[in-house]
């Protein structure tokens, strides 16, 4: 029998939900399916927001030969099994990368040849930061879109297509449930459907206790039981993210791999609302390298709770990304010439760093950009 999420998938860029920064009027994909231009690109999101699908309908659109590899288990042979195969009509052949961090260095060496002769374009998908898991090299050569958790609406949208009658509170429950994660909310409605019938909350509850869901750590639960980590420490519940954090412990997760998070967590959502909480995060990363299990487990529990229990605030993160959104905008606006580096006589003529003050008010942005606020303490 086909898999309920298999059967709603969608086909088109029309039925697809979530991403309208990506696939929206004018938008990146959705212009680049209107002109029918053929490129690589990465899709780092998190689980569940539409990677795969978005993929598929990409390729479906351009006409091109559609192949999808796992980096878990896929192998040099698997790609070269792919190039070397017959073109189809178009001649143009997509591969799907999923999981593409999870390819050591000497994999994705082996991959870039035929991306950069266009043998292959390159779709990839990543819950890790591309920047830190996928080589320069390759990284150069494709287009980094980044996915959002789906929020509320969009989530209920996906739940109805279903077709299942879920009552408005159940419904409710299913979406804090999933956090945005399309995928554990159809497959939730699945089993519960498959043993239950009728679709409760009592009847969801009894569900995931019923379901044994085992920790892969190249797996879908490895990167669910991280998602929850992550939400129970944004949600100041020390208790839960203590729970999750056990699992993973419990499952022989690499502890660097949590301290990792447990960083990039401390500045992404804490800031500067203790920026003690970046010294802590950055203790326990060195903690659990010197240490490991079992004692690790202690360390990383220390920085969680603490963590957990932090004031919370994304408002230097927030600003890091509208910053980032103009210098990618505009380029190299020219740096005002009072606070250039000024090392020759030559460039003091020139009246590089003329004027300069240590203290200043003045505004020291380009001056297309003066005026501009990206932090807004909050």
């Amino acid at each position: 029998m086909e898999p309920l999420a298999s059967k709603i998938r969608p086909t088109t860029l029309a039925e697809f939900v979530g991403q309208s920064h990506l696939v929206g009027k004018g938008k990146p994909i959705e212009v680049a399916i209107a002109k029918k231009h053929l490129f690589s690109f990465i899709l780092w999101g998190p689980p569940g927001v539409g990677k795969t699908t978005l993929a598929k309908i990409y390729a479906k659109s351009l006409g091109a030969d559609y192949h999808e590899l796992s980096a878990v288990s896929a192998n040099k042979d698997d790609i070269r099994a792919i190039v070397d195969a017959p073109p189809g009509l178009f001649g143009s052949k997509i591969l799907f990368l999923d999981e593409i961090h999870r390819f050591n260095k000497a994999q994705q060496d082996f991959l870039l040849p035929y991306v950069e002769s266009g043998k292959l374009t390159l779709i990839g998908a990543t819950t890790e930061n591309p920047s830190f898991e996928v080589i320069s090299a390759l990284l150069s050569r494709c287009q980094v879109f980044v996915l959002s958790e789906l929020d509320e609406k969009e989530m209920k949208t996906i739940i109805n297509r279903t077709g299942f009658k879920i009552p408005a509170d159940t419904q409710d429950w299913l979406v804090a449930f999933a956090g945005g994660d399309a995928r554990q909310a159809i497959a939730l409605i699945e089993n519960t459907k498959k043993l239950y019938g009728e679709m409760s909350i009592e009847n969801f509850k009894k569900t995931l206790q019923s379901t044994h869901l085992r920790y892969d750590k190249k797996g879908e639960e490895h990167y669910n039981t991280i998602s929850a980590f992550i939400k129970s420490m944004r949600a100041s519940q020390p208790d839960a993210a203590l729970y999750y954090l056990a699992r993973m412990v419990e499952a022989g997760e690499d502890p660097k791999f949590i301290a990792r998070r447990m960083v990039i967590f401390a500045s992404e959502d804490i800031g500067l609302k203790d920026p003690k909480a970046l010294l802590i995060a950055d203790a326990v990363f060195r903690a659990v390298e010197t240490i490991g299990y079992p004692e690790a487990g202690i360390n990383l529990a220390h920085g969680v709770t603490y963590l957990s229990k932090a004031p919370k605030s994304k408002a230097s993160y927030y600003a890091y990304l509208a910053a980032m959104e103009d210098a990618k905008k505009y380029g190299n606006l020219p740096i005002p010439m009072n606070i250039r580096n000024a090392p020759t006589k030559l460039m003091k003529d020139l009246g590089y760093g003329k004027g300069y003050k240590k203290y200043t008010e003045e505004d020291l942005l380009p001056e297309k950009l003066k005026g501009k606020k990206y932090f807004e303490e909050k």
